[in-house]
């Protein structure tokens, strides 16, 4: 069998078709191969630790959306409690006015002394306003000389106070007094005698006023 020798020309172009041949697929040089598989390997050791660490972050912002999203939320509940108590109390704040303002003026209207009746006559119209206001004052000097001239005293006392309705500014009480009268030269004070009033307290620029007084049966 004859063997036949290559030329260095012939062993360079061997050589150089191996190389072209290894560039379009058909073959790799066995140092190539070891890079490729060198770089698949840090690439799934780069990918692997990627994915390791948003693993361990994925918790921790859950955890934090949570806490933000429930600190938010408590912050808006305790807000609109704050605002709703405060809200009740003012409300439970302006009725208990229209009653102590109603009680003051049964008290005012029943409470009158001879020798001291130009005071309280001025009492009453102090505390009072609008038509009823106007209504007293017109009849205020007639009401004192016949105090006067009767030398009476009469003291009135609350024994039962509530609200009827109330409307903005405007409220409706009613009132149960106890009113104990007695005369110069009369016999010992009469029994005491028991009222009702339905009293309208208006709120004014000046403040809380009687606006109305009625006599219940």
């Amino acid at each position: 069998m004859a063997v036949h020798a290559r030329t260095p020309e012939q062993l360079n172009t061997a050589s150089a078709t191996d190389e072209a041949e290894s560039a379009d697929g058909t073959a790799v040089p066995p140092e190539s191969a070891e890079n490729e598989v060198d770089a698949d390997a840090e690439s799934g050791v780069t990918n692997g630790s990627a994915h390791r660490r948003t693993g361990r972050r994925s918790p921790i912002r859950v955890a934090i959306a949570f806490g933000v999203g429930t600190s938010l939320a408590l912050s808006a509940l305790a807000g609109w409690l704050s605002y709703n108590t405060s809200r009740q109390q003012a409300a439970a704040d302006t009725r208990n006015l229209m009653v102590q303002v109603a009680k003051q003026g049964a008290v005012n209207l029943t409470t009158i002394s001879y020798t001291e009746v130009d005071k309280d006559v001025q009492r009453i119209l102090d505390s009072s306003t609008g038509a009823f206001h106007e209504d007293f004052q017109h009849r205020a000097q007639p009401f004192i000389d016949v105090v006067k001239q009767a030398r009476s005293t009469s003291t009135g006392t609350v024994t039962a106070a509530g609200l009827e309705s109330q409307d903005s500014d405007q409220a409706q009480v009613l009132v149960a007094v106890e009113v104990k009268t007695a005369t110069n030269g009369a016999p010992p004070p009469q029994q005491p005698r028991n009222w009702r009033m339905r009293i309208s307290v208006l709120q004014t620029a000046a403040g809380a006023k009687v606006a109305d007084v009625q006599f219940v049966p």
